[in-house]
């Protein structure tokens, strides 16, 4: 392998041919190219700090981007130093080394040639590289500006000595660990024949490793030598004026440097043969009109690479350290000098890049420092197309020659030559990558520095929210989208997490109406409770929306977030309300799993639940008033009585026979006269029942559906005809026929006169009797036959986990409610878990 980026030029075209040389500076600096765009557009987008890549990534695409693409450009870097000081190590050698066979003494050739000799003289030629660092960046600055002048006056030397040096014969001594053996290359000057002989590719075994060069390979060991493009954003923390230098001095850098391989390329295709090109890789000092010199370059070249990469891991490991991504496993790399130089990030460093020497293998480390490399530049062009898509307005960088193009084009040259180097390494690269973001992603504290990915789905859910179009509804597709009104998330916990299972993919809206006005209030009372809420829905891990409003009332409140809730076609279309019965509140949200697990504290953004003896926020007319006013807005409505008793885990995991079950009643049990099954609420509530069923915690609960016959009614045709309808809606439930004959012969007892005849005239007569009328004045039910219908569900035995009732319309004269409400009552006392349910839109479908 060459030992510096200087002669790699003749490495690749003695084994890839002009054709194919050119072709892989184009590649390569294509891909660069489209990077430094990216770099150059975020470097003038804010004000930079330490870290370079890693800062410019973390900052656009979050800590877990950040950190793990931190950690691979650090490798990069290590790997990076430790490949130059090989290379120095290896020209070293190949001027002063003893050839295997030899003793010392003869010539210049005095430095053993083993392993451990070769490691020495990498670690002193890195702890050099070590002191520089130590002393700071503006020695650093220093030495690479001396190193610069010498380079560019032996890049000046080389390129007069092709045209001053008149045709050579170049021995070459082939190194081979049993002795060394000859052959001879040629500087033939300008020569057409040279040049035509040099035009194709002609691969062989590399003479140093005994490895057959190829396309990838060959590219692998040239890209090194152009990674230095990042050298001056890695010193961003240490610049003036980095938003101003890095476009500038990286944009300069890289036409310099693509102008200097390609003619370099085609001056060593017209003079030399390949012979000399494939097998000498100190050539040019072999050719040129002032050797030592050349040599001087070489090691100069080299050793500014190797400090380069060195003290940018430090910056990269420093920056990571300050960001506490990965806790007190850096806190050592915080530690600076007084002047501000991060000495143990770079003694740290220094520790890796000397661990990496000990591999001694360039080619392999060659490899690995390329994948690592493009992995970052690859990330560093998806931070910028991210940036660009999000289309934030803080987004606009002073550089503007770049598009989103240019960006997904840097990517996905990145991609390709990753995996045409090494599919292996390319692999193994992007597995360490993700399990550097998951667990980023899991352990890492939240950063203040923003999300792109919150801007990037918001540009994508505003795009297809405005696509999702209402008129295009079909009942084929229809899902429960839920506005669950929680007064106080302490007694709520277990109903919260049962409508999470209800929703069915569908929207999850929490909503609640503080009581207060803002008209007397120096400021919204509502801001400083939404964090708390928020935490609430991530801590019981349930995919919900938050919602909260001021009202002077709760139905009013209610009434507000029925109206404005959601947003295009993502709006509630079903109503969920705790029953308002006198049971006293009890804080469940202590007992919950979520808490108790893991021995948190609940939080403390909720106040305590209202003592038994406080009075309630709304009455029994106001509660009422709110199922009628979603029903006339059109919303399904369901009231959930004892939710917090359902003890979930325990029903669905118990081991005991039977399984656990959901018990469903599709008739209105307050309408005897009236048991139809096939209605738009009876199926509504059976749509309801299924997809609980559906979720994931509840697929082992069995549905079962009760089917309420009289004598002399044909129950067994009612149950083919119920079964037949399961059929077609796909419902997988057992049917259980319930004789209520017993029940309703109370009903037709306190009527007054024969089924059909005349209703009572005045609905306070019915009242004074303990009647009410629903939906109309067509049906009369008493407290005694509620009473009868609520021993009736009860009976059904085994226990069900849940029930699922029919809950009939609110009764047209508003005086009524509390009656209603009473009846309600009575129906579901003692029943355990309960939830009634009444549905006002076409919701099941036996269509394809």
């Amino acid at each position: 392998m060459p030992a510096s980026p200087l002669s790699s030029a003749g490495f690749v075209v003695g084994h890839a041919g002009l054709y194919q040389a050119l072709a892989m500076f184009a590649v390569a600096y294509f891909i660069i190219g489209m990077t430094v765009l990216s770099v150059c557009a975020i470097a003038t987008n804010g004000a930079l700090d330490a870290g370079g890549a890693y800062y410019m990534i973390s900052r656009a695409l979050g800590p877990e981007f950040g950190g793990s693409i931190g950690i691979m450009f650090f490798l990069a870097n290590v790997c990076g130093s430790a490949l130059y000081v090989l290379g120095l190590v290896e020209a070293v050698v190949d001027s002063f080394g003893i050839p295997p066979g030899q003793e010392a003494g003869t010539g210049v050739h005095v430095l053993p040639q083993t392993y451990w000799y070769e490691l020495l003289y990498g670690t002193v030629l890195l702890a050099l590289c070590l002191l520089v660092c130590l002393v700071g960046a503006s020695i650093y600055a220093k030495a690479t500006f001396l190193i610069f002048l010498i380079v560019a006056v032996v890049l000046g030397t080389i390129l007069i000595s092709f045209f001053a040096t008149r045709p050579i014969g170049v021995p070459i001594r082939l190194p081979y660990a049993n002795g060394s053996e000859m052959d001879n290359g040629s500087f033939t000057g300008f020569s057409i024949a040279t040049l035509r002989d040099n035009l194709r590719g002609g691969y062989s075994v590399d003479y140093t490793t005994g490895q057959m060069m190829s396309f990838s390979s060959v590219f692998a060991v040239m890209f090194n030598g152009c990674t230095g493009i990042m050298a001056g954003s890695n010193m961003s923390g240490d610049l003036k004026r980095p938003s101003y230098s890095i476009p500038r001095g990286t944009i300069s850098a890289v036409l310099f440097t693509y102008l200097i391989y390609n003619l370099l390329a085609f001056l060593m295709c017209a003079t030399c043969n390949r012979t000399l090109l494939q097998k000498d890789y100190g050539f040019l000092r072999d050719i040129s009109i002032f050797p030592p010199l050349v040599t001087v370059g070489i090691y100069a070249a080299t050793l500014s690479a190797a400090m380069s990469n060195l003290i940018g891991a430090s910056r990269i490991l420093y920056a990571l350290a300050r960001d506490d991504l990965f806790g007190r496993a850096l806190s050592l790399a915080k530690k600076t000098s007084a002047s501000g130089n991060p000495v143990m990030a770079v003694i740290l460093s220094w520790l890796v890049v000397q661990l990496v020497l000990f591999s001694g293998k360039l080619n392999t480390i060659a490899g690995v420092v390329t994948t690592f490399f493009l992995l970052v530049y690859a990330t560093v062009n998806l931070a910028c197309l991210a940036l660009e898509w999000a289309s934030a307005p803080n987004f606009r960088p002073t550089f503007r020659y770049f598009t989103w193009h240019t960006c997904l084009l840097g990517i996905a040259g990145c991609c390709v030559m990753m995996f045409l180097i090494s599919p292996v390494s390319a692999s193994a690269s992007l597995g360490f990558l993700l399990v550097l973001l998951l667990a980023l992603h899991y352990l890492s504290p939240s950063s203040t520095w923003g999300y792109i990915s919150q801007a990037l789905i918001f540009h994508q859910v505003r795009k297809y929210l405005l696509m999702l179009d209402v008129r295009k509804d079909h009942v084929k597709f229809w899902r429960p989208q839920m506005l669950l009104m929680v007064q106080n998330p302490r007694g709520s916990a277990r109903l919260i997490d049962f409508v999470n299972d209800l929703k069915k993919s569908g929207l999850y809206v929490l909503g609640h109406v503080e009581l207060q006005d803002l008209d007397a209030l120096p400021s919204d009372p509502l801001q400083p409770q939404q964090d708390s809420w928020l935490s609430l829905v991530d801590k019981l891990n349930v995919k919900a929306f938050v919602s909260l409003t001021l009202a002077p009332s709760v139905r009013h409140g209610v009434r507000q977030l029925l109206f404005t809730s959601g947003l295009g076609g993502m709006r509630p279309n079903t109503l969920v309300l705790g029953f308002y019965d006198d049971a006293a509140p009890q804080d469940g949200l202590a007992r919950h799993p979520a808490f108790t697990s893991t021995r948190e504290e609940v939080p403390l953004g909720f106040p305590p639940l209202r003592a038994p003896t406080s009075p309630k926020l709304l009455s029994a007319r106001e509660y009422v008033g709110i199922v009628a006013d979603a029903l006339k807005m059109l919303r399904n409505v369901l009231l959930a009585r004892q939710l917090e008793s359902l003890d979930k885990a325990w029903e669905l995991r118990r081991a005991a026979s039977p399984p656990p079950s959901i018990h469903v009643w599709p008739v209105n049990l307050l309408r005897p006269d009236s048991a139809r099954y096939a209605d738009t609420c009876s199926l509504f509530l059976l749509q309801m029942a299924c997809v609980l069923n559906m979720a994931r915690a509840w697929r082992r609960a069995h549905l079962r559906l009760f089917l309420c016959v009289e004598a002399g009614a044909m129950p067994h045709a009612q149950e083919e005809k119920l079964r037949q309808l399961l059929k077609d809606l796909r419902i997988q439930a057992q049917i259980q026929l319930v004789p209520w004959d017993a029940v309703t012969r109370l009903h037709w007892q306190m009527r007054r006169g024969p089924p059909g005849g005349p209703a009572p005239a005045r609905a306070e007569e019915e009242e004074e009797e303990g009647t009410v009328n629903f939906p109309a004045n067509a049906t009369q039910v008493s407290d005694e036959y509620v009473c009868a219908a609520n021993k009736l569900v009860l009976e059904q035995s085994p226990a069900p986990a849940v029930r699922f009732l029919y809950l009939p319309r609110p009764p047209a004269d508003t005086s009524l409610y509390p009656l209603y409400l009473h009846q309600l009552e009575l129906l579901t006392r003692g029943l355990g878990p309960t939830v009634l349910v009444h549905g006002v839109s076409a919701v099941t479908s036996t269509q394809l």
